[in-house]
């Protein structure tokens, strides 16, 4: 498990602690502030997933839609006194940052991000506010639950994907930012402790072809989406190779005789992960 945790230090990783005082003023105000919650994203997410941003090119904290920019402060971060005077503190060179809610039995997708961005290098930092145990990442075939209390760094390039099973609602501070003298100070001891990481089982050919065979079954009923959302969360459940969740969907839409359906969840697996066709 240790040498897995040294190389998944790549993938996600803590930073520096948060005064919890602090935190807990910061939370308190995600929690009450009335947030202009935006659902964007569709097709990488089960619902459930909402986002509000406090700094971005507009200043329109219903604006959600990630993109490269100088960022400026929302009329939402200046209700957050807390809040902004944190990232005040850190001082680092913002090119958005946002609030994200993640319901109770709901999931974003295995997917990757900044595919779409100007190759300019930038890190993704999560300050979780308000969570809880069953709310975990999946990365690497290891699933990883961002503790309270730290700044965690993920690289969002590496296929990666996030659920919230019982919640309640999973709130994180997401702040992507350029990489200057700043940033590499806050991220010059990455970590990642043992106790947050835990490796996924392997799923083997049988078990798999059990899986898609439930899912069949549920299909043959009329119940098509439940069985697709079903091989989605094999995901979360064991370490797969990448877009494997995406090949049994496709594989069951074949075996349905649905080629239109297969054909739209390989170019599904293809637009999520940034794979070239």
């Amino acid at each position: 498990m240790d040498n897995t945790v040294t190389a998944l230090a790549g993938q996600i990783a803590q930073l520096d602690s948060v005064d919890l005082a602090q935190l807990e003023r910061m939370r308190h105000e995600a929690l009450t502030v009335r947030a202009p919650w935006k659902a964007e994203y569709g097709a990488y997410q089960s619902g459930g997933w909402w986002t509000t941003s406090l700094m971005n090119a507009s200043g329109d904290a219903a604006d959600v839609t990630i993109g490269d920019c100088a960022a400026k402060p929302t009329g939402l971060l200046a209700q957050m006194p807390a809040t902004s005077a944190l990232l005040n503190e850190l001082g680092l060179n913002y090119m958005w940052v946002r609030l994200a809610r993640l319901e109770p039995n709901a999931f974003l997708w295995e997917h990757r991000d900044y595919d779409d961005l100007d190759e300019i290098e930038r890190h993704r930092l999560h300050i979780p506010l308000h969570t809880n145990t069953s709310a975990f990442l999946v990365t690497g075939g290891t699933k990883v639950h961002m503790t309270g209390g730290r700044i965690w760094r993920l690289t969002p390039t590496y296929a990666h994907g996030v659920c919230n099973l019982l919640g309640p609602d999973r709130i994180h501070l997401i702040a992507d930012v350029y990489a200057d003298d700043t940033y590499r100070r806050l991220a010059r001891h990455p970590s990642l402790h043992p106790d947050t990481a835990e490796l996924l089982p392997s799923a083997d050919h049988a078990v798999l072809a059990e899986r898609l065979q439930a899912a069949r079954n549920m299909a043959e009923l009329g119940c098509t989406e439940a069985a697709e959302r079903m091989l989605l969360r094999l995901f979360y459940t064991y370490a797969l190779p990448e877009g494997a969740a995406y090949d049994l969907i496709a594989e069951l839409h074949t075996s349905l005789g649905d080629m239109e359906a297969a054909t739209r969840w390989t170019a599904a697996k293809q637009r999520l992960l940034a794979l070239t066709a």
